[in-house]
């Protein structure tokens, strides 16, 4: 059988530099999600004047359940922030709308590494959910002539979800950029503030940083384990 193989030892980094940067993320979340802004501006507020701001009318904001589930919809036009960050007025709250916010102002402006994650998206998708039952399947039945085509075709479709996850990166500190450069800008948060902004920013940054080195790791140990088995 194939449970396991030395490559596996590859994804232990991934991991830990996933939990770690998971738990960074949801610390600086917490410290500054607890400190209020002086000028009391709401996550809702704060987008809707950084679009307003840019000539971006056709972005409708929304309030959405859970937490840390904020996110751009680029097919519907519609911002989504969570409850605490639409209705807070919390550092973190600014932060993370303005980095929302962002996003809608790179699809406005046709942003070109936004635009190639689009177009990748399907593949990628289709990559992450049939990528690793062809190469089990041809690694299973790897004595049949057509188990290295099950292989290869679940290594390439697995790379487009690697991919994605790299284009992700420029995309989303892109994104922080503007939201940073935009709330300095506008002369209505303190340097201590706009401080903890880049700080929740520079912690979410390292979750995509994470998963783009995992998505890489295995895919190396795909190739590898592949090899060994011809």
């Amino acid at each position: 059988m194939f449970f396991f193989h030395p490559a596996d030892l590859l994804m232990i980094p991934a991991i830990v530099l996933a939990l770690w940067a998971q738990g960074r993320v949801m610390s600086a979340y917490k410290k500054y999600a607890a400190i209020e802004t002086l000028s009391g501006l709401t996550g809702a507020q704060v987008a809707a004047g950084i679009l307003h701001g840019a000539q971006v009318h056709n972005v409708d904001i929304e309030s959405v359940g859970g937490e840390l589930t904020d996110h751009y919809d680029s097919e519907k036009k519609k911002l989504r922030l969570s409850q605490d960050i639409h209705h807070g007025s919390s550092i973190a709250a600014v932060g993370i709308a303005a980095h929302e916010a962002g996003h809608a102002l790179q699809d406005a402006q046709n942003y070109r590494p936004m635009r190639v994650r689009h177009a990748i998206y399907p593949l990628s998708k289709l990559g992450s959910s049939l990528a690793f039952p062809l190469i089990v399947i041809g690694l299973i039945f790897n004595t049949l002539p057509f188990s290295p085509m099950l292989i290869h075709a679940g290594i390439w479709l697995f790379s487009a979800a690697v991919a994605f996850t790299l284009i992700t990166l420029p995309v989303e500190f892109d994104a922080s950029r503007r939201a940073v450069a935009v709330l300095s800008s506008s002369g209505q948060f303190t340097s201590d503030e706009l401080k903890g902004v880049r700080k929740i920013l520079n912690a979410a940054a390292l979750t995509y940083v994470a998963a783009a080195a995992a998505a890489a790791l295995q895919l190396i140990r795909l190739i590898i384990i592949s090899q060994r088995r011809r």
